[in-house]
């Protein structure tokens, strides 16, 4: 067994290619390969990407797709070469995204489906002694860049099914987050909802046993966003209403702005 620090290291790489090897497999492995790794194997490398490439190349397929609220996700299984998720297809199999998907149930998803995927894509190898894959299309290419703590502040000038998508999108990590007077919070769920009145961004309008109604956008047609679980600094997570009765919280209250880049 080869477990070597880095690939970068001439003298590690050169004791695993003395092994003989027909094809390696790789799974959110996050960095490009090596040139001399991508010739090791007999028939090359292959990934399990968690897209339906050439959309959402990158560190984080999962966490973009929901924020940008595609209605479906894949697996691509493609022949690395020396681009960023770039190899040619050899296989895709689509996921749809439900409606309260969040990154954590996708990623389940999409890992037990790529783990058929690739079980079958190395049958076909077996029986076929070779691997047919087509180029990427010119058309389509987006990144999804790596998810930062800032990528996860909630904004309350955006619509509530814009924030609805980011709270999805980054649970479990980073965790969706926003700040009550001066109190870090972490939303863990939270569902976007109609409104009727008037209100200023980040502005409570009602709450209730379902949650904390707080208004999105400048404009009623914007919604709001209900939170239902949420989780203070230090605190354990626990339902919305039941953080918002502790502190006091009532209609009018604000929810601060988020920090200025």
């Amino acid at each position: 067994m080869h477990d070597p620090a880095s690939l970068r290291d001439e003298a590690a790489r050169a004791a695993i290619v003395a092994v003989p090897l027909d094809v390696l497999v790789v799974a959110a492995y996050g960095l490009i390969l090596p040139a001399a790794i991508l010739a090791w194997p007999r028939h090359g490398c292959l990934n399990i990407h968690a897209s339906r490439l050439p959309r959402w190349r990158g560190a984080a397929p999962i966490a973009r797709a929901i924020e940008a609220g595609d209605r479906a996700s894949g697996i691509t299984i493609m022949r690395m070469d020396a681009g960023l998720d770039t190899g040619p297809i050899v296989d895709i199999v689509e996921v749809a995204i439900a409606p309260h998907d969040t990154a954590a149930s996708l990623h389940d998803r999409l890992a037990e489906v790529g783990a058929h995927a690739i079980v079958a894509t190395l049958g076909r190898l077996a029986h076929d002694g070779t691997l047919a894959a087509t180029p990427q299309p010119a058309e389509g290419v987006t990144y999804a860049a790596k998810v930062g703590r800032r990528d996860a502040a909630l904004d309350w000038s955006a619509g509530a099914v814009t924030l609805d998508r980011r709270v999805r999108a980054f649970t479990p990590a980073p965790g969706a987050h926003a700040s009550f007077r001066g109190e870090a919070i972490k939303i863990h769920r939270a569902l976007p909802i109609s409104r009727e009145r008037g209100a200023a961004p980040g502005e409570v309008i009602a709450r209730s046993a379902d949650g904390l109604d707080v208004a999105c956008g400048a404009d009623p047609a914007e919604g709001a966003l209900r939170l239902v679980e949420v989780q203070p600094a230090g605190g354990r997570r626990m339902p919305a209403h039941a953080w918002a009765a502790g502190r006091g919280i009532e209609r009018g209250a604000r929810f601060d702005a988020p920090a200025p880049d």
